[in-house]
């Protein structure tokens, strides 16, 4: 068993793990599922990086495509044409670390070209392998995240005609993390520049992304910063009664509370507010 992280290198900077990190969600799309259509201003945007940086967010994630389930794919012309100029407008009035949410290496070229430090793929270098040479030639931190399902293939975790299948999802998950982590080094990323995300919500049941909560401790223990981003999302709202994406905000930290409790260290959020509330007292410190 090898000891939780404790940093993580994004570029020239150091994400320090001893205590929970918190990364804002900033949506520069029409049709996200919570927040779509709220930022495609890129003054409303970068108001709003900036805000949430106040309330304690030390990185904003910020994402030009959807990828919520039956989603339609955006080309990557279309991606740099929403994010550019918001990563643009937030490092010019802040320093905290902007990541880019994007399956495309071009896209992510142009952000980190712009002062982003870290990638967020959702596709984990499947849809685009130059994502790997892209990120190891930056030095960039790369979130590999798990999903089943392509978004305009995928269903909400409670919509499923049938219920996705495993043995054990987690298993399953963390076999596919080690062959996509060893594909990435060999690509040229740092081990040290790498986090995973099980992809919560991501081509799993609700019982399968309850589980991944439960047994979170199981993907700390392989020694990888565990990058979450359960925020909002429907298998809380199924399991709580809440319908609404925007009323599940106390749900959601309250979850992020009980994963960090067992080990997890970064969690993207829509309410930084809330999880600072819910989080601001855990320390890692002593977890080795």
């Amino acid at each position: 068993m090898k000891q939780m992280a404790t940093s993580w290198k994004c570029a020239e900077s150091i994400v320090s793990l001893e205590t929970p990190v918190l990364v804002g969600i900033l949506n520069a799309t029409p049709d996200s599922f919570s927040d779509g259509g709220m930022y495609v201003s890129v003054e409303k945007a970068v108001a709003w990086a900036l805000e949430m940086e106040s309330q304690g967010a030390t990185i904003i994630d910020v994402g030009g495509e959807s990828t919520r389930p039956g989603a339609t794919r955006v080309s990557a012309q279309e991606q740099m044409d929403r994010v550019l100029p918001i990563i643009e407008g937030v490092r010019g009035r802040s320093g905290v670390r902007i990541s880019i949410d994007t399956t495309s290496a071009q896209v992510a070229q142009v952000a980190l070209d712009a002062g982003a430090t870290i990638i967020n793929d959702v596709s984990a270098g499947t849809e685009d392998t130059a994502m790997f040479s892209t990120a190891g030639e930056s030095g960039a931190g790369l979130v590999l995240m798990h999903r089943r399902l392509p978004p305009e293939s995928d269903a909400y975790c409670d919509a499923y005609n049938v219920d996705p299948q495993s043995d054990d999802i987690v298993h399953e998950i963390l076999t596919w993390f080690l062959e996509r982590i060893e594909m990435a080094v060999r690509h040229g990323v740092q081990r040290d520049a790498l986090a995973i995300d099980p992809g919560l919500g991501f081509g799993k049941s609700v019982a399968q992304n309850w589980q991944i909560v439960q047994e979170i401790h199981r993907f700390v223990e392989i020694g990888y910063p565990v990058f979450i981003g359960a925020s909002r999302k429907r298998f809380i709202g199924a399991t709580a009664g809440i319908s609404e994406p925007a009323h599940r905000d106390e749900a959601s930290a309250a979850v992020a509370k009980q994963m960090a409790t067992d080990g997890a260290q970064i969690f993207r959020v829509h309410n930084v507010a809330s999880h600072v509330r819910m989080l601001q007292s855990h320390s890692y410190k002593n977890a080795n």
